[in-house]
């Protein structure tokens, strides 16, 4: 009977540990008439992944969808305590890139790529959401986007406001 109460609490927190990732509404802000939408990115946010995340979502598991020709401005943070993590927005693509790649717009990306910034740093990322399509906001520190630090972003010529979603991850 003693072991019961040490059981439960183990029962607890793998149920804990499991629990999916849930969409935060702070996370996004727009502003309609200025067309701009601004988006908290969290590196790190739980320990899901070995903290190679984004917002708690890997592998396309959350999915930004912006009006096309809005002003995007990421809002980086890395908060991960073991792992650099850096941001750009890449071409959607089957293959994902070992690293660092052009961006898929002028100015959608953190800098220091390869390196990526140290926890509690972070930058913002603005740019202008002028083509319509799918893309990726990738996590370009060598290796890390390949095991799953990534979530989808889609410029939409019909949306009328941004939205986050969950996903399948794929």
């Amino acid at each position: 009977m003693r072991r019961l109460p040490g059981l439960i609490g183990s029962a607890l927190l793998l149920v804990v540990g499991v629990a999916e990732a849930q969409i935060n509404p702070i996370w996004l802000r727009a502003d309609t008439a200025a067309k701009s939408v601004d988006f908290k990115l969290v590196a790190g946010l739980r320990d899901l992944n070995g903290g190679m995340n984004f917002n708690g979502f890997t592998r396309g598991g959350l999915l930004l969808t912006v009006p096309q020709g809005w002003t995007v401005v990421l809002q980086f943070k890395n908060q991960d305590q073991n792992l650099p993590h850096s941001v750009e927005v890449i071409a959607d693509t089957s293959r994902l890139p070992v690293g660092p790649v052009p961006p898929a717009f002028d100015r959608a990306t953190t800098g220091k790529l390869e390196q990526g910034f140290s926890a509690g740093q972070g930058t913002d990322v603005r740019f202008l959401a002028g083509k319509v399509g799918s893309f990726l906001i990738f996590c370009a520190v060598p290796g890390h986007g390949g095991a799953g630090m990534w979530i989808r972003l889609s410029i939409s010529a019909t949306a009328a406001k941004p939205t986050l979603t969950t996903m399948p991850e794929r």
